[in-house]
């Protein structure tokens, strides 16, 4: 009877606990709002619209483009989205935290109706248009299906629907396993859906870009005009698998295929073999990225995106250098990672400032326009920053290119 009622206890000790978390994830971790987007201009202080105003000062609206932005769903809302069990099981507390994070970021109260809050949060704040992305399942080296081992699903056919619903917010980046025995079908089928970029993490969906199984799809991918959205780097969001395969060097082989490739983050995180070392050394995946856009070879394929460069899980060099390679600034797009600069805890104005790349009525400016809207909250700052010489990123890095087709007919 003593051991139950210890049991019970204990259980009771960790559902407070959990119910105290979730109050101090909303306050810390994700942040509280002060007020809804539209609340921005009527709610804020002067100094924080000015801002704002200054930030969108001679972009054409219209033409706004977010490369990267994430939705989801789960088995429970019908959306045909998968998710790893582990992140609704308090048996993995870590993975559960994250689960909680990215709901509350993402707009989403009721997990039954999951993939539609988490869209429609989306278009509530964003201005111009996104691309969602699908994430296909994990693949064995045999082309086998590794339902197991995929941390999350989006189909494509969800990406394109919510497209064709609502085009003057959305874009469909499809994502299609090489190794499917299906992959130039389905490459095909959404290409005539009118997709235009495919988005691949190859730690966690088991992809080797440098593998000449790759080859077809490749072949097939230039031929239609797409552009491959990679992962590089270390993957944090889900789980990690082979971080090796975000080594940015193994895309070359798509580059030398002749397909366009993005690379997300601009490889921001963590550390590869210098596959051109014959040591091996490792390097940040940043100088690597950067040895491959310099590259007078794949001037007209390789670019970056600036989601997540000035988290504060990077190194602060990412974005002064960004900054300063001015010659490298019309290879680089807007992307938000949405939604994950809805997560307070991971942007730290405060060490950009002693950066010297904000000053700090910015940042207090800044802080409030996360608490209205926090996907326009990512476009000022990057709109704001600037480098030791002056430099900002200009304004064709936050607009729709005509050298990379997001939309087919």
């Amino acid at each position: 009877m003593n051991r139950i009622r210890i049991a019970a206890a204990a259980l009771g000790f960790a559902a407070l606990a959990f119910l105290g978390a979730r109050f101090v994830f909303g306050a810390i971790v994700v942040g509280n709002p002060a007020g809804a987007p539209e609340d921005l201009e009527t709610q804020a202080s002067p100094a924080a619209r000015d801002l704002v105003h200054r930030a969108l000062d001679g972009l054409d609206l219209s033409k706004l483009l977010d490369v990267h932005a994430h939705v989801a769903g789960s088995e429970l809302d019908g959306s045909g989205c998968e998710l790893d069990a582990r992140m609704r099981s308090f048996l993995h507390p870590w993975r559960r935290l994250q689960y909680e994070i990215y709901l509350r970021a993402g707009g989403v109260e009721h997990v039954d109706r999951g993939a539609a809050e988490f869209a429609d949060r989306l278009r509530s704040v964003v201005r111009g248009r996104v691309g969602i992305l699908a994430l296909d399942h994990r693949h064995g080296e045999d082309g086998s299906l590794d339902r197991d081992g995929t941390p999350a699903y989006v189909p494509n056919d969800f990406v394109l629907r919510l497209a064709r619903e609502h085009p003057e917010s959305f874009v469909a980046v499809v994502s299609v396993h090489p190794y499917r025995k299906d992959a130039l079908a389905e490459l095909e089928r959404c290409a005539a859906a009118g997709a235009r970029i495919v988005k691949w993490i190859p730690n966690s969906m088991g992809i080797d870009p440098a593998d000449a199984r790759c080859d077809p799809f490749y072949g097939r991918m230039r031929d239609l005009g797409m552009t491959l959205l990679a992962h590089t780097g270390e993957e944090n969001a889900l789980a990690a698998g082979r971080d090796d395969l975000g080594n940015p060097q193994r895309l070359r082989r798509a580059l030398d295929a002749g397909v366009r490739v993005v690379f997300a983050h601009c490889a921001t995180l963590g550390e590869s073999e210098d596959l051109d070392d014959p040591a091996r050394r490792k390097v940040a995946n940043f100088d690597l990225f950067l040895r491959i856009v310099s590259d007078p070879r794949w001037r007209a394929l390789a670019y970056g995106d600036l989601s997540a460069v000035y988290f504060r899980n990077r190194d602060p060099r990412v974005v002064r250098t960004l900054l300063e390679r001015t010659d490298l600034h019309p290879r680089l797009l807007q992307g938000t990672d949405w939604p994950l600069p809805a997560i307070r805890i991971l942007t730290s104005t405060r060490r950009l400032e002693q950066e010297g790349l904000l000053t700090s009525d910015e940042c207090r400016a800044l802080r409030e326009v996360f608490t209205y809207d926090p996907w326009l909250f990512d476009l000022v700052l990057k709109r704001t920053l600037r480098g030791p010489h002056g430099e900002r990123f200009p304004d064709a890095v936050f607009l729709e290119r005509p050298e990379i087709p997001i939309r087919g007919p």
